[in-house]
């Protein structure tokens, strides 16, 4: 048996089956419904884009740099801001010229690119507002020219891998190091010693450097000359420094050039050509080892004579020869002694024979005699380096 509802029949609202309710409510407004979906699909669109836009910022454009990148933009807009509507003088248009610099200084090429164009827009609303008689040919030329400039700074950081400050950081940390390298060790009572290293035009890197290091009582140094002066040189001099400051700890004294030339021989920093001398001292008995390799020859004083000679010590130049050995001269400091090693910027000197360069050496440091070692290094420089323009180290050993 069949329940009958107790709800009444509306024949009305049922209607005929052709008109009855299907379950899909009939639009309203035939307008609204061609509109909404494509409003819909270009809202959508439009948001995707925005997306991909902010996401393409913070990726390429902004990345660690996004602070630095939003202060010029935000001083750039206000120096516009001020010299349309701020007190009259005190935001020139020109002063945007400091925010296209310290972009170049700090911003990689991507970030740089958004600020000049900020930049652009910038002196396009003031010549607008304003007159474009504030904004002269003169200005634009200023701007566009520091632009390339600034661009081609931030290339030339970006491809280095450094970029804002940190790559002069850098270089001073570098130059610290090897300077730190090229200290010598404290050395027992009874010895003394100094060494002095300077660069052509008054660089922070040469291609002269000195290498040391003190076992018990044996002091190993090495004063080497890399081919070329001033910063040309100082990039494979700092490569060298570390190579030949490992080597110097490794290997036997007597074989010490010898594994710099292979090293140089087997890799490419033997691109020009390396001299150097290397001294193996006794600390105790004063006995010491001298190699040189195209060095200048290293100058002895002799107490009981009163006189500076230079050493025997020779040999082929670094990374020329492979399997090149290198023969040590012996000899022995006494108390009152001196062992001097340099290199030729010391006594080079334009169309001379260095022998005269040598000769000039000895007659400066007679007066090492009088003055003492540890003070008169330095006048030795002073004198020999006169009207000259060349990386200059010096090494002075003594026995007081």
């Amino acid at each position: 048996m069949r329940r009958v509802s107790d709800r009444p029949f509306d024949g009305a609202a049922a209607g005929p089956p052709h008109e009855r309710d299907t379950g899909a409510a009939a639009p309203r407004c035939p307008v609204a419904a061609m509109t909404t979906p494509a409003t819909v699909r270009l809202a959508r669109h439009a948001r995707s884009q925005w997306q991909r836009a902010v996401a393409l910022l913070r990726r390429k454009v902004l990345f660690r740099y996004r602070l630095v990148l939003i202060t010029l933009v935000a001083l750039a807009v206000g120096i516009g801001v001020g010299a349309v509507w701020g007190p009259p003088g005190w935001f020139p248009p020109s002063a945007v010229i400091l925010t296209v610099l310290a972009g170049g200084l700090l911003l990689k090429r991507k970030s740089l690119a958004f600020l000049l164009v900020v930049v652009a827009a910038v002196l396009l609303f003031t010549g607008f507002a304003l007159d474009f008689g504030h904004i002269g040919p003169g200005l634009l030329v200023t701007i566009g020219v520091t632009a390339v400039l600034a661009y081609l700074l931030s290339g030339v950081r970006e491809r280095l891998g450094v970029q804002g400050l940190s790559g002069e950081k850098m270089l001073l940390e570098l130059r610290d190091r090897l300077r730190d390298q090229g200290r010598l060790p404290e050395l027992p009572e009874g010895w003394g010693a100094t060494a002095i290293l300077r660069q052509a035009g008054g660089s922070s890197f040469g291609g002269d450097f000195v290498v040391s290091m003190r076992h018990g009582d044996r002091l190993e140094v090495a004063v080497v000359d890399v081919s070329g002066k001033g910063v040309d040189a100082g990039t494979r001099a700092l490569l060298l420094s570390g190579a030949f400051s490992g080597l110097l700890s490794a290997v036997s004294s007597s074989e010490f050039l010898t594994h710099c030339n292979d090293h140089l021989t087997r890799t490419a920093l033997g691109e020009g050509f390396v001299t150097a001398v290397h001294l193996s001292l006794d600390l105790t008995t004063g006995d010491y080892l001298i190699t040189s390799a195209g060095h200048p020859p290293a100058v002895q004083f002799d107490r009981g004579t009163g006189e500076w000679s230079p050493t025997e010590a020779k040999g082929v130049v670094l990374g020329v020869v492979p399997g090149m050995t290198y023969t040590p001269v012996e000899g022995r400091l006494r108390p009152g002694d001196a062992l001097m090693l340099y290199t030729d910027g010391l006594i080079e000197t334009p169309g001379e024979d260095l022998d005269a360069g040598v000769d000039r050496l000895l007659g400066v440091a007679d007066r090492l005699v009088t003055t003492g070692f540890d003070t008169g290094a330095a006048h030795i420089v002073d004198t020999m380096s006169e009207d000259k323009n060349d990386d200059i180290a010096l090494v002075v050993i003594w026995r007081p």
